[in-house]
């Protein structure tokens, strides 16, 4: 438990940016699967929408520090390949 005025604004601080952190997270991995989806359909305009979307999203959750940023970029790049790869 929490003694000092500092360490108790720390932890409603933590608790606070715990919650807007976990619904980034959440929006992140949505979009991510909302193209994972598109592309096991092999709907490739889907896909591309889905990409151009979910795209600035992942960007801004590694920048926010939700995911590491080498991860997102990974992560961007394999599904982008993916989606050139399909017939359409």
């Amino acid at each position: 438990m929490a003694h000092s005025l500092s360490a108790k604004k720390r932890v409603r601080r933590t608790s606070r940016q715990t919650v807007v952190n976990s619904r980034r997270l959440s929006t992140v991995r949505t979009s991510i699967r909302k193209v994972e989806d598109a592309i096991t359909s092999g709907n490739k305009p889907e896909a591309e929408a889905a990409l151009r979307t979910a795209e600035p999203q992942m960007v801004r959750g590694a920048q926010k520090g939700i995911a590491p940023r080498n991860a997102m970029s990974r992560k961007v790049s394999r599904l982008s390949k993916q989606i050139k790869g399909m017939a359409g």
